[in-house]
């Protein structure tokens, strides 16, 4: 049995596989703070790591130690009141016989709990644990961009690296077999004559033809050996191709109102919302569009810096960016080829008789070629007519649109994982 003992070392020169080890042990507790600090970070440190708490009671490690009972004679050094040789009386149960002490107590001052830092990687390695994105089928043989390495048999020529000595020595040894088997045959049968002649009395063995033969055996055993052992011709190869890796490709609309009726604070928590998104997607999902698309009463397609930064108000139309998506999809991404998903954030509010217009783009030109679809409404207040046309949205969709309500930057975080957690073969 062989064992592996791996002793990498992280930038701080800290064992890599405790750091690992100790991560997995206390997963509950960093998991608990990763989603309070979620909520409580600005947009711009949303990504940076985080400084965990451990209590201490929950570090402790268990140990062996002698129970109550027994006799035990103990000098501790540097006493003033007992000198070797003296008996000691077992104090009464109760009074700290087990001579560990209580430790600190659960009021007041105490232990300090343990503290240490998570990197930027753990961070979002936690933040987005068990999260996905729904329905990810489609598949597009992207032969252009990505290929993969398949073994394909045995090649005469190739890497020296890629040297395959079992087939070459399968080889070599077949070779010499074809090449040395008559003369071996031959060499067998002159060697049995030999014998024969050698076990003959010496009156009548043939002199002459013992020679012969032994000249002739001699001669054969050189042409045996100067057979190589191993040729070029021998030496095979482990062939690789390339193949097109069949890949999934997706591509996430952003739409985000911004009318006049979203004040700061809402438009904060819909840029955190997007943010959360744009993180999980680039981080789990190389091959992954975005779409960023700002709305009130007209929509644009704009770019990252824009979506999270810029200043913007109007009235409130949301069908423009819907209308809009359903154009860009219709020109840029083939359903054939794309995973197409959509999450959109809004306060409810909407002008007018739009909302119905929305529910029917929604049902008759989007959902039907959609793999997910997430609605978060951002309001303290009751719903207004855009949630209600989007229930029955949801009645009729269910198994692809999503709908979630946020209050304050704490719903940010649940609410996220709710809408993107992984799902089983049978959930909706």
């Amino acid at each position: 049995m062989s064992y592996i003992i791996d002793r990498r070392l992280n930038s701080k020169n800290k064992s890599t596989v405790n750091r690992q080890r100790f991560l997995r042990r206390y997963r509950k507790h960093i998991q608990k703070a990763v989603s309070d600090a979620v909520g409580q970070r600005s947009i711009t440190e949303i990504d940076k790591g985080e400084q965990i708490s451990i209590p201490s009671k929950d570090i402790s490690e268990p140990i062996f130690h002698h129970g109550k009972g027994g006799r035990n004679s103990n000098v501790l050094p540097g006493n003033k009141e007992f000198v070797r040789g003296d008996r000691i009386p077992r104090p009464p149960a109760g009074e700290g016989g087990s001579g560990a002490g209580s430790g600190a107590s659960d009021q007041g001052e105490g232990m300090d709990d343990f503290v240490f830092q998570i990197t930027q990687e753990e961070f979002l390695d936690f933040m987005f644990e068990d999260l996905e994105l729904p329905n990810l089928v489609k598949r597009q043989l992207a032969g252009n961009e990505e290929f993969k390495m398949r073994r394909a048999g045995i090649a005469n020529e190739g890497n020296p690296g890629r040297l395959n000595i079992v087939r070459s020595l399968r080889s070599a040894n077949a070779r010499r077999i074809a090449l040395t088997a008559g003369k071996r045959k031959k060499l067998r049968e002159l060697e049995a004559e030999l014998e024969q002649q050698e076990k003959l009395d010496p009156a009548l063995r043939n002199q002459l033809r013992i020679t012969a033969l032994q000249e002739e055996i001699e001669a054969l055993r050189s042409r045996i050996n100067r057979v190589p052992w191993l040729d070029t011709f021998d030496l095979k190869y482990n062939l690789h191709v390339k193949d097109p890796v069949p890949r999934s490709k997706a591509v996430m609309f952003c739409l985000m109102d911004v009318s006049g009726s979203m004040n700061q604070a809402t438009k904060d928590i819909a840029k955190r919302f997007f943010i959360l998104l744009y993180l999980f997607l680039q981080r789990n999902y190389e091959h992954t569009e975005v779409v960023f698309i700002r709305h009130h009463t007209s929509a644009k397609e704009v770019d990252e810096q824009e979506f999270f930064y810029s200043r913007e108000t109007g009235g409130t139309i949301v069908s423009s960016a819907l209308k809009l998506m359903k154009e860009i999809l219709d020109e840029r991404y083939p359903l054939s080829e794309w995973n197409i998903y959509g999450a959109q954030a809004s306060d409810g509010d909407n002008w007018n008789d739009d909302s119905s217009t929305c529910s029917r783009i929604l049902m008759q030109d989007l959902l039907p070629k959609l793999q997910y679809y997430s609605y978060i409404e951002i309001t303290p207040r009751d719903h207004q007519a855009l949630w209600r046309e989007y229930q029955e949205v949801q009645a009729n969709y269910g198994d692809v649109f999503a709908m979630q309500q946020i209050v304050d930057v704490s719903d940010i975080y649940p609410v996220f994982r709710e809408l993107f957690h992984k799902r089983t073969a049978t959930s909706k």
